[in-house]
């Protein structure tokens, strides 16, 4: 089965970290395999790729007119690529040798109609004390309890998600209007794709431990305030897809009940059994990084023409 991987870019500061990507799939152990690389209108970013990466075999290369965003590049890539199975990786994290052939290992054992894997967070500087592992999704990687091996979920995380590549453009592939596109800040562009997929064929995403990628945090995703930005955002952006999609599944509704009810209770047991600085701190965040979601989530419900703006 071929595979067509698409990893976006569009800055010459991410360079490195798309270079260090771009050849970790490169390097995948699956033969039947293409390289879709997606410039975001950047002219000098892409002279770059196409010195790089143009004359090597089964790569193919594009560059936007224009900045479009990462949700436009994506579907770009899909729409370019040959393979049966499009998979999508970002530009700051790096593939174990053996990603693609796991995810295809699903596909050929359960017919599945998406697949994502686990992202692993690795950390750039030191991972800061007051980080809680329970919000390791603020930074696009796979929190404990995000779900069990071989479970269907309605969607993982942009750094290690596939599609059969027919059904997902034939769902609209991701919508431009969600995503990293300039300052905008609307996130969740998987989740609308997961939702049209179970609408349309009745089937999610079959989640696998052993597609492994590993996602660069840089120091900024360090630090607390950037966190609590990103958390604000993450409410906000909750509230527009309750909008969007008021029958779809609540995938942050079931995890807010698991946070409160299993692990918060399991951290301030721990922190009274064996009190520590950075359990006090981590439990502290939790409460700080919930109340940022629910502060993101309760101004979009009064913002007016609230679709009408995330679509502007």
């Amino acid at each position: 089965m071929k595979v067509s991987v698409v990893v976006c870019t569009y800055s010459m500061d991410r360079y490195g970290p798309f270079s260090e990507c771009v050849e970790s799939v490169l390097a995948q152990t699956h033969d039947d395999l293409e390289v879709v690389l997606v410039v975001d209108g950047n002219d000098e970013v892409f002279e770059r790729v196409r010195e790089d990466f143009g004359g090597r075999d089964g790569v193919v290369l594009h560059c936007n007119v224009e900045n479009q965003g990462i949700s436009y590049s994506r579907t770009k890539g899909a729409e370019l690529a040959s393979g049966e199975v499009v998979a999508f990786i970002d530009d700051d994290a790096t593939a174990e040798e053996d990603w693609v052939e796991q995810l295809l290992a699903v596909y050929e054992e359960t017919d599945a109609i998406a697949v994502g894997g686990d992202v692993v967070p690795d950390w750039q500087t030191e991972k800061p004390d007051f980080f809680p592992a329970e919000f390791y999704w603020l930074v696009g990687c796979v929190e404990p309890g995000f779900a069990e091996d071989g479970e269907e979920v309605r969607n993982t995380y942009g750094s290690n998600i596939s599609y059969r590549r027919e059904q997902f453009l034939e769902v609209g592939g991701y919508d431009p209007n969600t995503g990293r596109k300039g300052d905008k800040h609307l996130q969740a562009h998987e989740a609308p794709v997961g939702i049209r997929l179970r609408e349309e064929f009745g089937r999610g995403m079959v989640f696998t431990r052993d597609a492994r990628v590993h996602h660069k945090l840089f120091d900024y995703r360090g630090e607390f305030g950037w966190l609590v930005f990103r958390s604000f955002w993450q409410g906000y952006s909750k509230r527009v897809m309750d909008l969007l999609y008021p029958n779809a599944e609540d995938n942050k509704s079931s995890y807010l009940k698991q946070l409160l009810t299993r692990f918060v209770p399991n951290r301030v047991k721990n922190l009274v059994r064996s009190p520590s600085v950075s359990r006090l701190q981590q439990l502290v965040a939790i409460f700080v990084f919930t109340a940022a979601v629910g502060l993101g989530y309760a101004y979009a419900a009064v913002t007016p023409n609230l679709v009408e703006k995330a679509n502007s």
